[in-house]
C-alpha cells in the first residue's frame, strides 16, 4: 500500500469512526444518582447535648447539626502522639498500600478499555523458505519451485461502538475504579479511627492496672495491720485469711489487664505498618482530651460523605452500565479492516511498487440463533442491577443507624461515667469508714472486703466509663464519614520492594493521570 494510500485509509477510517460515535446511540439505562434519604434527623427525640460529671473526660458535649466534618478530626483529642502516630499510618499501613495499588490497577483498566475507541493496527514481516510442487502451477512467474518470500505488511481494523458496546464497558469500568476510590476512602476512615480506638483502650488499661495496683497496696497494708492484730490478740485467723483471700483475688485481675495492654500496644504497631519492637509511644487517659463540639451532618449529606455508600453507588452504576452491554451484544456489530504491504522474493527489492499488495473489506455480523444465550445475559444483567439496588438501599439504611447508635452511645455514656462516679464517691467513703474500724481495731472484716471489692470495681467503670466516651467520640467521627472529602493532598502512595532491604523497601510514588 502507497503513503498517500495508507494516509487515506487512515484519515477515512478516523471520520468514519468520529461520524458513527456522533450519530450513534448508547443502548441500554443512562444511570441517575439515587434519592436521598427522606429523613431529616437520626433519631426521633432531637439530640443537642449530654450530660456532664465533674470528672475528668466528663464534659458536657454538644451535637451542632449540619455542620461540616472536618479532616483530620483525630487532632480534636489533642494528643501529638496520636498525631504522629496517624501520620505514619498513613504512609505505611500495608492495607491502605494495597488499597491504594488496587486503584492505580483499576484506572489501567479504564485505560486499556479506552484504546478499544481507536482503530487496532499491527505491522508484520514474514521471510519464509518454500518448495512448491513442480506438477502443478508455478507460484511464482519464473517458474522456481524453491524460493524465499519476504512479506512486509500492515493490518488495520476498526470496529464501530454503533450501540455503545465499548462505551457502556468503559463506563462500567470507571465506575469499579469509583468503587475501588471509596474503598481507598473506606480503608483511610477505618485506619485512622481503629488508631484513635486503639490508643483510648490502651489508655483505658493503663489506668485500669493502675487502679488495681492501688487496691492491691492498699489491701496489703491491710493484711498487715490484721496479721500484727492477730499476733495482739485482738483479730482472729479468719480474718487474716479472708483478707489473704482479697489481696489473692485482686493480684489474679492483673495478668489478664497486662496481656490486653501487650496485645494492644502489638496492634497499634501493626496498624502502623511497623512491629511491636519498633513502637515507642505510651497512651494515658489523661492525656487525650474529649472534644466537646460535636458536628452531625445531615441524613442527605451523609449520603454523599460516606464511602461505602458511594462505593454501593458506584457498584449499582456499573451494573447500569453491563446492561448496556448485555443489550449492545444482541445487536448487529460492523467491523472495517485493511492489509497491505509487499511481498518479494528478494529482500532488497521488497518496496519495490511493482510488488504492492492491499485488500480492504468490512463485516456485519448478526448473531441469529444461541439458543437464548445473549437473551439470559440481559436477563441476568438486570438482576444484577437489581441486587446492587437493594444492596445500596441496606447500605443506606446501615449508615444512618451507625450514626444514630453513635449519638445514643454519646448520650448514655455521659450519663454513665455521671452514675460510676457517684458509685466511686460513695463506695470510697464506704472504703475509708471501714479501713478506719480496721485501723481501731473494731473492723467487721466481711464489711471490710465488700468495701474494698466495691471501691475496686467503681474506680474501674470510672475508668472504662471515660474510655466509652473518647472511643464512642471516634466512632461518631467515623459514621460520618470522617471528613475526607476535605483532606487537602492526596493519600501518599508507595511502591514496595519485597526483596529489598526494610529501610529501602519504599519509595513515593506519584502518577499524573
Amino acid at each position: 500500500m502507497s503513503g498517500v494510500a495508507i494516509r487515506w485509509f487512515f484519515a477515512g477510517t478516523t471520520a468514519l469512526a468520529a461520524v458513527m460515535l456522533l450519530t450513534s446511540c448508547a443502548v441500554g439505562p443512562d444511570f441517575a444518582h439515587p434519592a436521598a434519604p427522606e429523613i431529616t434527623r437520626y433519631t426521633r427525640e432531637l439530640l443537642s447535648q449530654t450530660s456532664a460529671a465533674n470528672v475528668p473526660l466528663g464534659q458536657r458535649q454538644i451535637f451542632l447539626e449540619g455542620r461540616d466534618v472536618p479532616q483530620g478530626w483525630w487532632t480534636r483529642f489533642k494528643s501529638p502522639a496520636l498525631d504522629g502516630l496517624i501520620a505514619r499510618a498513613l504512609q505505611n499501613n500495608p492495607n491502605l498500600q494495597a488499597a491504594l495499588a488496587t486503584l492505580r490497577s483499576a484506572k489501567e483498566s479504564v485505560y486499556a478499555q479506552e484504546g478499544k475507541y481507536f482503530p487496532l493496527a499491527a505491522a508484520n514481516f514474514n521471510p519464509t523458505r518454500q518448495r512448491s510442487s513442480p506438477v502443478i502451477s508455478p507460484v511464482l512467474a519464473s517458474g522456481a519451485s524453491i524460493f524465499t518470500l519476504d512479506t512486509a505488511q500492515l493490518t488495520v481494523s476498526y470496529t464501530f461502538d454503533i450501540w455503545g458496546l465499548n462505551r457502556r464497558t468503559v463506563e462500567s469500568l470507571e465506575a469499579l475504579t469509583d468503587v475501588q476510590r471509596f474503598q481507598v476512602e473506606a480503608a483511610y476512615l477505618s485506619l485512622t479511627a481503629n488508631l484513635v480506638v486503639a490508643a483510648v483502650t490502651e489508655a483505658s488499661l493503663r489506668g485500669q492496672i493502675d487502679a488495681t495496683n492501688e487496691i492491691i497496696t492498699a489491701n496489703e497494708k491491710m493484711l498487715d495491720i490484721l496479721r500484727r492484730q492477730l499476733d495482739a490478740g485482738y483479730a482472729n485467723r479468719n480474718d487474716v485469711a479472708l483478707q489473704e483471700a482479697a489481696l489473692a483475688q485482686a493480684r489474679a485481675t492483673l495478668p489478664p489487664l497486662r496481656k490486653a495492654l501487650a496485645q494492644q500496644h502489638d496492634l497499634i504497631a501493626a496498624l502502623v505498618g511497623g512491629y511491636p519492637t519498633e513502637r515507642r509511644e505510651m497512651f494515658r487517659l489523661a492525656d487525650l482530651h474529649l472534644p466537646a463540639d460535636l458536628p452531625v451532618s445531615l441524613p442527605s449529606q451523609l449520603i454523599e460523605q460516606r464511602p461505602d455508600v458511594r462505593a454501593a453507588e458506584e457498584q449499582l452504576h456499573s451494573a447500569s452500565a453491563l446492561i448496556g452491554v448485555a443489550t449492545a451484544n444482541m445487536l448487529p456489530s460492523f467491523t472495517i479492516s485493511a492489509d497491505g504491504g509487499f511481498m518479494n522474493t528478494a529482500l532488497a527489492h521488497l518496496l519495490a511498487p511493482q510488488y504492492l499488495f492491499w485488500d480492504l473489506a468490512g463485516n456485519a455480523t448478526q448473531t441469529v440463533f444461541d439458543a437464548g444465550t445473549l437473551y439470559h445475559q440481559l436477563q441476568g444483567a438486570r438482576d444484577t442491577y437489581q441486587a446492587a439496588a437493594w444492596t445500596y438501599r441496606g447500605t443506606v439504611i446501615g449508615a444512618v443507624q451507625n450514626v444514630a447508635d453513635s449519638l445514643r452511645a454519646l448520650q448514655n455514656d455521659a450519663d454513665a461515667l455521671r452514675a460510676a462516679r457517684d458509685f466511686e464517691r460513695a463506695a470510697k467513703t464506704s472504703y475509708n469508714l471501714a479501713n478506719q474500724q480496721l485501723q481501731s481495731g473494731n473492723a467487721n472484716v466481711l464489711i471490710l472486703l465488700t468495701a474494698q471489692q466495691s471501691y475496686l470495681q467503681s474506680i474501674i467503670q470510672v475508668v472504662q466509663a471515660q474510655a466509652a466516651r473518647l472511643s464512642d467520640t471516634a466512632a461518631l467521627f467515623q459514621a460520618l464519614g470522617g471528613g475526607w472529602w476535605n483532606r487537602p493532598e492526596p493519600l501518599v502512595e508507595q511502591v514496595l520492594d519485597v526483596n529489598a532491604a526494610p529501610t529501602d523497601t519504599q519509595v513515593e510514588r506519584s502518577d499524573s493521570r
